[in-house]
């Protein structure tokens, strides 16, 4: 399964955009119950999550020779909600036979 950095990098994509939605629950959690730590352990997690995507992003656009547009696309992808989601089916499909 994570035999090459493309499927590594489609993990991360998909652990952090989990990682994005969870703080859905988390924020109210934290302003309505006043409950900081899940909104702790998950912004923590979500931090090290981004971190390690965008690290990826670089490794996988230079050994793909992926163009600035897909390169910057996959970056905002990061930034919305369920964006990692549509990119993984979009821009950085699961090669075929694999």
């Amino acid at each position: 399964m994570l035999t090459n950095s493309l499927s590594r990098f489609r993990l991360v994509a998909f652990l952090e955009g989990c990682s994005f939605l969870l703080f859905a629950i988390t924020m109210p959690l934290k302003y309505m119950m006043g409950m900081p730590k899940p909104n702790y352990v998950i912004g923590m997690a979500h931090g090290v999550l981004f971190m390690v995507y965008v690290v990826l992003l670089v490794q996988v656009a230079a050994e793909y020779k992926w163009t600035f547009k897909k390169i910057f696309l996959a970056f905002i992808a990061s930034l919305i909600p369920f964006g990692t989601f549509y990119a993984g089916k979009k821009l950085y499909p699961e090669p075929a036979g694999q």
